[in-house]
């Protein structure tokens, strides 16, 4: 039995040290875990007022920002103000410097005003002056009038004799030019007998043109003189008794029938006639008649005798009238 305990080796028996030091490491372990809890517990709640605090923070924040961007949009709208009220000022400052050059103008022309008005006022003063005077001026007017009128009345009287006197020498006149013409007609149909190219119309004597002048033509053909010559034998015959107060003329009148002309030397009939009426003027000239008591005149085809359209009625327009008439 003792060699058996002999040969037993001795235990330790390290079980109540292990249990103790895991009893003792569990304790540290709960007491960490409980120095961990209670930390965590303050940590936790010293983060949760850390969190509200950056919570507040982040809303201070937030509050000064928007202020901020309120102030900055205050800023640019006050900038914005500031740069409308220069520009207001600019144009107050404008509107001001036209006002005032528009009152500097008002003044002048008030000014001009004043002195027209003055001038108008002496000028009034001179026309009431100058119509006092013509008041006076009128009233002697009047008494001149009175006084002419007066007289006109005596003057009528006399104007009235005159003017029948003169209607009477008129009278005479006429009386004795139609004798005489009366006699140059009458001493012409004498010497030109029954003629076919010569006629009486009422008081002229009218030449053919074809017994005068070739178709378009103003110069006397060589024949014409001797037909013209019984016209200024007449007028040579009473021209010596017609007395010098009576101032007699012969009228040569130049006529076309409608067909119109337009040649190199006649551009119309106005000019054709014309000019035959000036070349019977000339011949009588020639032939010792006064040029003092001849006129040429060109009618054209304005003064037809017959106003038909057939070659007898174109024969009577195209003619030369010789009219004793008085000047």
């Amino acid at each position: 039995m003792a060699l058996s305990r002999r040969s037993r080796p001795s235990s330790i028996n390290i079980w109540p040290g292990f249990v103790d030091a895991l009893a003792q490491l569990l304790m540290v372990i709960i007491f960490i875990l409980l120095v961990f809890t209670v930390g965590q517990f303050y940590l936790s709640g010293a983060v949760s007022d850390r969190d509200l605090e950056i919570k507040k923070l982040t809303q201070q924040l937030n509050d000064l920002t928007d202020m901020l961007s309120l102030e900055k949009r205050a800023s640019d709208d006050l900038r914005l103000n500031v740069a409308t009220l220069g520009a207001q000022a600019q144009q107050a400052s404008r509107d001001k410097d036209a006002l005032a050059a528009k009152l500097a103008q008002a003044t002048s022309d008030a000014q001009q005003a004043r002195d027209a008005l003055a001038a108008g006022d002496a000028t009034i003063a001179t026309l009431n002056a100058n119509v006092l005077a013509l008041r006076e001026q009128l009233q002697e007017l009047a008494k001149a009038l009175d006084l002419a009128q007066s007289q006109n009345k005596e003057q009528q009287v006399q104007i009235d004799d005159l003017g029948n006197k003169l209607n009477l020498a008129l009278a005479a006149k006429v009386e004795e030019l139609a004798k005489y013409r009366s006699e140059f007609f009458g001493r012409l149909k004498q010497i030109l007998g029954d003629r076919p190219d010569i006629r009486v119309v009422g008081d002229r004597f009218v030449f053919q043109s074809e017994v005068l002048f070739d178709p378009g033509m103003a110069d006397l053909e060589p024949g014409a003189r001797q037909r013209l010559e019984p016209v200024v034998s007449a007028l040579k015959q009473i021209e010596a008794g017609i007395p010098d107060n009576i101032n007699w003329i012969l009228e040569v009148d130049g006529h076309t029938d409608v067909r119109p002309i337009a040649t190199a030397q006649f551009r119309s009939n106005w000019e054709l006639s014309t000019a035959r009426a000036v070349s019977v003027v000339k011949f009588l000239i020639d032939q010792g008649i006064p040029a003092g008591h001849l006129a040429a005149a060109g009618f054209g085809e304005w003064q037809p005798l017959d106003k038909g359209s057939s070659e007898d009625a174109y024969r009577k327009n195209r003619r030369i009238e010789l009219r004793l008439t008085q000047h």
